[in-house]
């Protein structure tokens, strides 16, 4: 019997995805940048270094120095963090547009996590002393970065909670909403969670074992609430999915 096809789309990396046009458009969008001028942007932009990363190198290592803060233009990084028992934690997967990595002026004398390639990548970096050369061009860059680092603080604690006081199949439904709601793409009735995805990389997200995602993603799917296959998942039903993440216990 044929196997199922698998609906992953693998990714193609363009040469040209880090131009200075398609640099001004990321850098653009980020949250403290938006609100800017074209103009502003693109002073900017000359900041900005571009480099080309390969699929499972390491970016940076949990405790280096905090130099730069990243960007990802094209590709998907993952964020890990070793626990004390030496455990790996995938704290997040960020998509072209996101930012990883902390700088002195934001607050980080070293990086907390360690920054790892998913696929092939074009990561795009500005040093802690250019970002400083921004905050004082433009002081109201100064409040929205403390807005974003808040915001993102809020969802770290989030997580945590998640950790300390969910059921592993709350914890596992969580991480599916998580990502769909960030990489999700729309498949029919369905949401196809669009990367290199395994048990391993779910295990790691929500400090469960193997085994145990194996099971509940199991009777996630005899209840018709996902579909997977070897490195994807397509959510099938979101707002059963939804329900469990609040108070789990699949039927």
């Amino acid at each position: 019997m044929a196997r199922p096809k698998s609906p992953v789309r693998l990714d193609w990396m363009d040469p040209a995805a880090c131009s200075l046009e398609y640099r001004s458009k990321i850098i653009g969008r980020l949250p403290f940048f938006k609100h800017l001028s074209p103009d502003a942007i693109s002073k900017i932009n000359d900041l900005f270094h571009d480099h080309d990363v390969s699929a499972d190198e390491r970016i940076y290592f949990e405790g280096d120095e905090a130099e730069y803060l990243y960007l990802v233009a094209m590709g998907k990084v993952k964020l890990v963090r070793n626990t004390a028992s030496g455990r790996e934690v995938l704290l997040d997967i960020l998509r072209g547009g996101e930012y990883f990595g902390t700088l002195t002026v934001l607050g980080g004398r070293v990086h907390t996590e360690t920054a790892i390639a998913q696929t092939d990548c074009c990561i795009l970096q500005i040093s802690s002393t250019d970002f400083e050369t921004i905050l004082s061009s433009y002081p109201d860059v100064t409040r929205k970065v403390l807005e974003v680092v808040s915001q993102r603080l809020a969802e770290s604690q989030e997580i945590v909670k998640q950790l300390s006081a969910y059921t592993a199949e709350q914890r596992i439904a969580s991480a599916l909403l998580r990502l769909a709601g960030k990489l999700g793409e729309a498949r029919g009735q369905g949401v196809l969670i669009q990367l290199p995805f395994s048990r391993q990389d779910l295990a790691a997200m929500t400090g469960a074992t193997t085994e145990t995602v194996s099971r509940v993603m199991s009777r996630f799917g005899e209840a018709g609430v996902v579909k997977s296959g070897r490195k994807w998942v397509t959510i099938l039903d979101m707002p059963r999915l939804e329900e469990l993440a609040k108070k789990g216990a699949v039927n």
